[in-house]
């Protein structure tokens, strides 16, 4: 059987065929669990074992088995950095950003991933996970370099484009690939 391709290789950078073939393996790979919207209004709960508060440049430093919960979304991390804008509504500062390292896992109810570096920006309701990625949806596990994950849609795009590497940001361009198992149903003979 022959593949048939709807554009010619030189029209699709590596990167976008890697996201789209990776977002479509997924959504096929998910279609018994469905995507859902992440409630990103909803309040964070947080737990660790220190947290360091440094007002005067609105963030807060959470170290040690740190847990964050938002609706039905856990994240967790051996460090996080929590970013707020100064503005305080009912007694508590307004979250825009949690920068997470060390072991990192997203839980949602659909799936969850795991990765080396995380960054939940509440404003633009995204997470990017870096480094060493897996995906795991449907239990069909997915890896990758780079997964982002669209809280308002439910979707996750996956690729090879960063791992873990020896620049000032701990992160470096790869050009890796996406790999995965995808489980196949039972058929009666």
């Amino acid at each position: 059987m022959h593949a048939h391709r709807l554009f010619p290789a030189p029209f699709l950078p590596s990167r976008l065929a890697s996201s789209l073939l990776a977002s479509a393996l997924l959504a096929m790979a998910g279609a018994s669990t469905a995507q859902t919207r992440h409630d990103s209004a909803a309040p964070i709960d947080f737990g660790a074992d220190h947290i360091e508060l440094q007002d005067k440049a609105n963030r807060a430093i959470l170290t040690g088995s740190v847990t964050v919960r938002q609706a039905e979304m856990t994240l967790s991390a051996a460090r996080m950095t929590v970013a707020y804008t100064g503005q305080v509504v009912d007694g508590s500062p307004q979250v825009s950003r949690l920068d997470a390292s060390g072991g990192v896992t997203v839980t949602r109810p659909d799936q969850s991933a795991r990765s080396q570096y995380a960054v939940y920006d509440i404003e633009r309701r995204e997470i990017t996970m870096l480094g060493n990625v897996m995906l795991v949806q449907g239990g069909n596990p997915v890896n990758g370099g780079r997964l982002r994950i669209d809280l308002d849609s439910g979707r996750a795009y996956l690729d090879g484009g960063a791992a873990v590497g020896g620049n000032a940001d701990g992160v470096t361009s790869s050009g890796g690939r996406v790999t995965g198992r995808f489980s196949v149903p039972k058929r009666d003979k």
